[in-house]
């Protein structure tokens, strides 16, 4: 493994528990707290967001480690696609998830309100993560 493949790799990983633990821990915090206010129903619309939330996210950090060495437009096209697959499945996920389940078996209040604060979590514990890597990019010489 060279020199590259061994810091990229540890800043995916940096990365990755950096968005990860408050994300788990909020997740826990967001479960306690629906299942008390909202019984089963909120607790399983907290349980379903923490792991939309995560997978989605998840799908962002591997497209990352697998677009590693690809040429710049390759990644944007790469990053650009899996963005819009991921924004469409979410939302195919939810139209599922409004007609096929009750509002008595997924509180939907529980499941949006846990989401954006995970979603906040993550991105915090990334942009954390991100910056306590004090990564340099290589600028281009001057003509």
């Amino acid at each position: 493994m060279s020199n590259q493949d061994s810091t990229n790799s540890t800043t995916e990983s940096t990365m990755l528990k950096g968005a990860l633990v408050p994300t788990i821990i909020v997740g826990i915090i967001c479960v306690a707290l629906f299942s008390v206010l909202e019984g089963i129903h909120g607790f399983y619309g907290a349980l379903v967001a923490q792991v939309v939330v995560v997978i989605f996210f998840l799908v962002h950090l591997l497209i990352s480690k697998l677009s590693r060495n690809l040429d710049p437009i390759a990644t944007m096209a790469f990053a650009m696609f899996s963005y819009f697959a991921k924004v469409m499945l979410v939302g195919a996920f939810l139209l599922i998830l409004t007609k096929f389940t009750s509002r008595e078996v997924i509180d939907r209040t529980s499941f949006g309100i846990t989401a954006i604060v995970l979603t906040a979590a993550w991105l915090g514990g990334e942009i954390k993560s991100y910056l306590s890597l004090k990564i340099h990019l290589p600028l281009p010489p001057k003509p």
